[in-house]
């Protein structure tokens, strides 16, 4: 979330590290990371394979796994302090009309194409009516009086950019509320959170399996 000044306001991390095992017999697997220190500040949940001592002593995850897809761990960063997009809204209000514009773009490059971008705010109850466009994307005003951007993928011409006219109830001159905006996206390739598996070893096997990896960030639920 970010302000009218577009600065954070809240920004949290959920991670979870999921698993699909094939894996015949008994096999018994070490899971560890390159900044195991990054989860000191973190609420985390284990699977039931998983052993305490491990990583309460090492901070490795060491376990059986089911066969199948589970969800090993999941943990929460409280404070993220950088996030590879942008909103900067601008709102002036007077004599009852309010113009509101907000601009979209990409910061501290990933390296991966940041997708299914979203910009959300509430309007407030005051408004009776409001006239949005942009230059990119879509704008609907649902039924709560949420005015969803859809915008996908940031265009490597032109900033996405949004503006319009938001009309105040009879007898306000100002609008002396401002919206919260909401930010979802996705990236594949890429963990927010900043944890990094280091390696995953496994035991008991006759043969060396395969082990692949795959990260994803998706900003939601806010």
């Amino acid at each position: 979330m970010c302000t009218l000044d577009g600065n954070l306001r809240r920004c949290q991390v959920y991670g979870e590290i999921q698993v699909n095992s094939s894996l015949p017999g008994f096999p018994d697997l070490t899971l560890s990371f390159t900044n195991p220190s990054l989860l000191n500040d973190v609420r985390f949940q284990f699977h039931p394979c998983v052993r305490f001592r491990p990583w309460e002593s090492s901070q490795l995850l060491s376990f059986v796994p089911p066969d199948g897809h589970f969800k090993l761990m999941s943990y929460r960063v409280k404070e993220l302090k950088k996030i590879p997009i942008y909103v900067k809204p601008q709102l002036t209000s007077d004599s009852g009309n309010c113009r509101i514009s907000a601009l979209v773009g990409a910061r501290n490059d990933p390296g991966k194409t940041i997708d299914s971008i979203i910009v959300q705010f509430q309007l407030p109850p005051c408004i009776t009516s409001a006239d949005l466009t942009s230059n990119h994307g879509t704008v609907d005003i649902l039924a709560d009086k949420t005015c969803r951007w859809s915008i996908r993928q940031i265009p490597k011409d032109k900033l996405p950019s949004l503006s319009g006219n938001l009309i105040l109830e009879p007898g306000l001159d100002r609008l002396h509320v401002a919206p919260t905006f909401q930010v979802r996206f996705k990236i594949m390739g890429i963990a927010m959170s900043g944890l990094k598996i280091d390696k995953l070893d496994i035991k008991n096997m006759p043969v060396n399996p395969y082990k692949g990896l795959r990260a994803q960030t998706q900003a939601g639920g806010l």
